[in-house]
C-alpha cells in the first residue's frame, strides 16, 4: 500500500476548507494531535511471508512522513480462534514466514499496541489468487506502458490488486579509476570500483483490476506503471516483480474509494473526497479511526526482465545531475593537494593528466562525488534473483 493511507484522513478534512478561502483556517480536526493507526499489508495464506505494517498518520503540516508503529503484538487470528504471532523485524514491520493457511477457513488480524489499546480486524474469507500469466510491455514514444495479464478459469475472483517492486542497474556519470587514500591519489582496486550500482523502488500508487462486467473472469493488459525513455531505469537492464491479491467486493470498493482519495482529485471534474471505511476497529471505542483493510488470500507473484537491448537505440537516459569534469593539478592551481587528497572530499578523480608524449602524472580531471559515485543512490551488491 502505498504512503496516501497515511495523509488522506487529514486531506479529506481539508480540502473543502480550502475552496474559496481568502485566510487561512485550521479546523479543530487539523490543529488537533490526532494521530490514528494505519495497518498495511493482507494476511498470505501460502508459502510465502505474511508482512504487516503499522505506523501512525502524521499531520500535513509535520516535516516527518516516517511514524512507525512499534512494540505491538500482532497475529493473525483463524475463525476457529486459532493464532498466528507475527515477529517485529524493523520499526513497525511485523512478519511470519509463510502460514499455509487452510483456504477455507476465514481470518482476521489482531493488533495490541504497547499503549494498552486493542484493534481487530473484521473475519475475512481466504481467497485463492490464480497465478500470474504474464508480464509484458508496449513501446511508446516516450517509453514503455507496462501491464499486467490474468485469468480465473474457475470465474470466481473477479477483483484484483496489484503493487509491484522494481530493480534496475545504473551508471554513473563518470567512470573513476582513481582514489584518495588520504595522501595521495591511487589506483582504485576493482573492489573500490563505484561506477555500476543497483537501485529499486516499491509502487507507490494503487493498481486494481475488475471482470465483475464481464462474462468470463480474464484480465487483459491491465495498465501497471510506465517507464519514462529517459529514465536510468532502463538505461541497462530493468526488473519488475508483481505481486496479485484477489479481492472480495468490498476490499475491492475499500481501494477503489482510496485511489479516488488520493490520486484522482486536483480538479472540479474529479471525485469529490469522501470516507474511507475500512474493516479494522479498536475494540473499545468503535469511533476511532483506523486506516487500513486487512484481505486474506493466496499471493501471487511473477518477476520479467527487460534488457536495454529490447527497446529503441535513440532512447539515452537522462543523468540526474548538472555534471561536469574539471582538471586539477600538482604544483598549479587548482591544486590537486587542496581538492582532492583529503579523505572528505566530494570532489573525485575520474581519470590521469599526462604531459604530451609522457607517462609522468601532472593531474586529474575530477567530478562532483554525485557523477562518480553510485553508491550515493544505490548500491553495488547485485540481487540474487538478478539474471
Amino acid at each position: 500500500m502505498n504512503s496516501a493511507l497515511k495523509y488522506i484522513y487529514y486531506s479529506i478534512l481539508l480540502l473543502p476548507v480550502m475552496a474559496g478561502c481568502e485566510k487561512l483556517y485550521n479546523p479543530p480536526a487539523i490543529a488537533s494531535p490526532g494521530s490514528y493507526l494505519v495497518v498495511e499489508g493482507v494476511i498470505n495464506t501460502g508459502a510465502d511471508s505474511t508482512i504487516i505494517k503499522l505506523s501512525r498518520t502524521v499531520k500535513l503540516s509535520s516535516t516527518s512522513t516516517v511514524n512507525p508503529e512499534k512494540g505491538a503484538i500482532v497475529m493473525a487470528v483463524s475463525d476457529q480462534n486459532t493464532n498466528y504471532p507475527l515477529v517485529e523485524t524493523s520499526a513497525g514491520n511485523y512478519t511470519s514466514p509463510g502460514l499455509n493457511l487452510d483456504n477455507t477457513r476465514k481470518y482476521r488480524l489482531s493488533i495490541k499496541t504497547t499503549n494498552g489499546r486493542q484493534y481487530l480486524s473484521d473475519l475475512v474469507a481466504a481467497s485463492v489468487t490464480p497465478p500470474v500469466d504474464s508480464i509484458g510491455f508496449t513501446v511508446q514514444s516516450n517509453g514503455i506502458q507496462l501491464y499486467v495479464n490474468t485469468h480465473d478459469p474457475n470465474n470466481n475472483t473477479h477483483y484484483y490488486r496489484w503493487d509491484y517492486a522494481e530493480t534496475w542497474q545504473f551508471h554513473s556519470e563518470y567512470p573513476s579509476a582513481w582514489i584518495t587514500n588520504g595522501k595521495a591519489i591511487v589506483q582504485r582496486t576493482d573492489a573500490q570500483l563505484v561506477y555500476s550500482c543497483f537501485a529499486n523502488d516499491a509502487s507507490s500508487d494503487i493498481v486494481l483490476g475488475s471482470s465483475a462486467k464481464l462474462a468470463q473472469d480474464v484480465i487483459y493488459q491491465n495498465p501497471l506503471t510506465s517507464v519514462a525513455a529517459t529514465s536510468e531505469k532502463l538505461e541497462t537492464k530493468y526488473s519488475i516483480l508483481v505481486h496479485e491479491y484477489a479481492l472480495t467486493s468490498d476490499a475491492y470498493n475499500f481501494w477503489t474509494n482510496l485511489k479516488k482519495n488520493t490520486e484522482q482529485l486536483g480538479s472540479i471534474f474529479d471525485a469529490q473526497p469522501s470516507t474511507i471505511n475500512g474493516n479494522i476497529h479498536n475494540i473499545n471505542n468503535a469511533a476511532e479511526p483506523v486506516l487500513g483493510y486487512i484481505s486474506a488470500c493466496l499471493v501471487q507473484s511473477k518477476r520479467i526482465f527487460i534488457s536495454n537491448s529490447q527497446l529503441p537505440l535513440a532512447w539515452l537516459p537522462v543523468y540526474p545531475y548538472q555534471c561536469g569534469q574539471g582538471p586539477y593539478y600538482y604544483g598549479v592551481p587548482p591544486l590537486v593537494s587542496d581538492n582532492l587528497i583529503a579523505l572528505n572530499s566530494t570532489i573525485i578523480p575520474t581519470s590521469a593528466i599526462t604531459a604530451p608524449g609522457s607517462p609522468v602524472i601532472t593531474g586529474f580531471l575530477a567530478a562532483d562525488i554525485e557523477c562518480v559515485d553510485c553508491t550515493i543512490r544505490g548500491t553495488k551488491t547485485q540481487p540474487s534473483f538478478w539474471k
